[in-house]
């Protein structure tokens, strides 16, 4: 019998296995729900992913390429797919501290964040995951979130810290170069999670007239319910989840973790079975599947318009 201590042992893991095997193979069941206070999902098309999702996706799978090829927007089939790209600056060593760049895109006239996920090869980047314990939010970095209990994830937050200065400074100083209107911040797995604390520092820190967007992959929780209330409020996060895919299920609730809403969830390997989960950890979405059915591959993809994760695509 699983005793909490190894159970708890277990949730680090689920955000550094290798990506390779599926944990357990079974024929998962159909999902039902106790409590559709939230809402039924209702479906998400395909045209829909492509407009609004599939272009932070492609962001996304840049920042698992080199700095060096990032830097010169040749890194194979993740830059080919994005094209009038002008790299501004990136910042990370690819281990404890992530990767992420900031380009502009002249097709909707953006600046773009875009954190690396989480590298299973790199124990470093998985010691960032593994500190996964609830401490409050810095507010002097989030005025507004005073007197509101906030806790975050350690490792994500600590994570966080490490570049925030300097994206933001280049975040500005892209947005006065380039008269860019808005800011897309996205990332996949632990990329997801640094998006959603960058975007809210770059929300409170721009002109209102700059709208701010945050589109992650495979989010894990990355907080308490009032920092879900927070980013629903204040910030407004949209990020899918992918079939069995362990990583947006951890940490655990039972530990006083919280998804923020906006999840949209691709129910089947079909890519276009897609549905929009209301409210906050929809247990008829990725909250409600079972470890004893988690597939590491569906953390990676393909998502929808055949989207996968990771470095083996780049140059």
């Amino acid at each position: 019998m699983l005793t909490l201590i190894s159970l708890l042992s277990l949730l680090p893991a689920a955000l550094s296995l290798p990506l390779s095997k599926t944990v357990a193979i079974s024929n998962p069941q159909p999902k039902t729900v106790s409590n559709r206070a939230a809402g039924d999902p209702t479906p998400f098309s395909l045209t829909d992913a492509n407009s609004t999702l599939l272009r932070p996706a492609q962001f996304a799978r840049v920042a698992y390429c080199s700095s060096a090829s990032i830097t010169a927007w040749d890194c194979g089939g993740p830059c080919d797919a994005l094209k009038n790209i002008t790299f501004l600056q990136s910042g990370g060593d690819q281990g404890k501290i992530p990767l992420y760049f900031i380009a502009h895109d002249a097709q909707d006239n953006s600046i773009v964040v875009a954190h690396e996920g989480t590298d299973a090869k790199n124990i470093l980047s998985i010691v960032n995951d593994a500190e996964f314990g609830l401490v409050p939010l810095n507010v002097s970095r989030f005025p507004e979130t005073a007197g509101k209990g906030i806790t975050v994830h350690d490792g994500f937050q600590q994570t966080f810290e490490r570049t925030a200065d300097g994206l933001l400074a280049g975040v500005m100083a892209g947005i006065a170069s380039t008269g860019a209107t808005k800011v897309v911040v996205t990332g996949h797995s632990l990329g997801a999670a640094l998006a959603t604390m960058t975007g809210a520092m770059i929300k409170d820190a721009v002109d209102p007239s700059v709208a701010v967007s945050v589109t992650g992959f495979g989010l894990p929780r990355g907080g308490n319910a009032a920092w879900a209330d927070f980013l629903d409020s204040g910030v407004g996060v949209t990020y899918m989840s992918n079939q069995q895919d362990p990583v947006p299920t951890v940490p655990p609730q039972f530990l006083g973790f919280q998804h923020s809403s906006g999840e949209i969830h691709i129910v089947d390997d079909s890519g276009t079975n897609i549905v929009a989960c209301p409210g906050q950890d929809n247990e008829a979405c990725s909250t409600g599947n079972s470890l004893l059915a988690a597939s590491i591959p569906d953390h990676l993809g393909p998502y929808f318009d055949n989207i996968t994760f990771g470095g083996s695509q780049c140059s």
